[in-house]
């Protein structure tokens, strides 16, 4: 398998827990209420497989050899993926800061949830959209099979010996439970 369908996959999981936070955002505007449970299951699984599982990959590993093959970060597609992941991170801790309050049935951080949860949303969605149709063609054509082979290496040993243990399994379960009703979550 290629490093970049690697992270294709990784993105359908993504993607079914985007649905699920929308829901989660949706429900608490109709219910003046936010379901803090399942809102910080939401935001973990953002953190812990969104961002240091599959972002950890591609800044430790994928953008780099990109660079290393000519694509400039400033300017480039690797600097306005770096951009974009920072900007998702900001959306994450703007969740994250008004859950208890939205919890509690505070309409301005109900708002404030919601407002963050669709503009991550729509930026994580476009951001999933811009690397399967642009920057992973561009990889792939760019690694040969061999440093397809080691670049793929990299991932692996990413998530036994870089990140901590357990975090992949601890984000697909996280997006098992957040997703159940909406079919299965893919796993590699």
């Amino acid at each position: 398998m290629r490093p970049t369908e690697i992270l294709m996959d990784e993105h359908r999981v993504i993607e079914r827990v985007l649905d699920a936070l929308i829901d989660i955002a949706t429900e608490a505007q109709r219910q003046q209420r936010l379901d803090a449970q399942a809102a910080g299951d939401a935001l973990e699984f953002f953190r812990i497989f969104a961002d240091t599982v599959h972002h950890g990959k591609e800044e430790a590993h994928l953008f780099p050899a990109m660079e290393a093959k000519g694509f400039p970060r400033q300017g480039g597609p690797t600097g306005v993926m770096m951009m974009e992941h920072e900007e998702g991170r900001g959306h994450v801790r703007a969740m994250a800061e008004v859950i208890s309050a939205a919890a509690q049935g505070d309409p301005q951080a109900l708002q404030r949830f919601r407002d963050h949860a669709f503009h991550f949303a729509q930026l994580l969605r476009a951001h999933i959209q811009k690397e399967d149709q642009c920057l992973f063609s561009m990889a792939d054509e760019s690694f040969n099979a061999e440093e397809q082979r080691r670049l793929t290496e990299a991932f692996e040993r990413a998530e036994s010996v870089e990140i901590e243990a357990g975090l992949r399994e601890r984000g697909l379960a996280l997006a098992a439970a957040l997703t159940t009703g909406r079919g299965t979550v893919p796993v590699r």
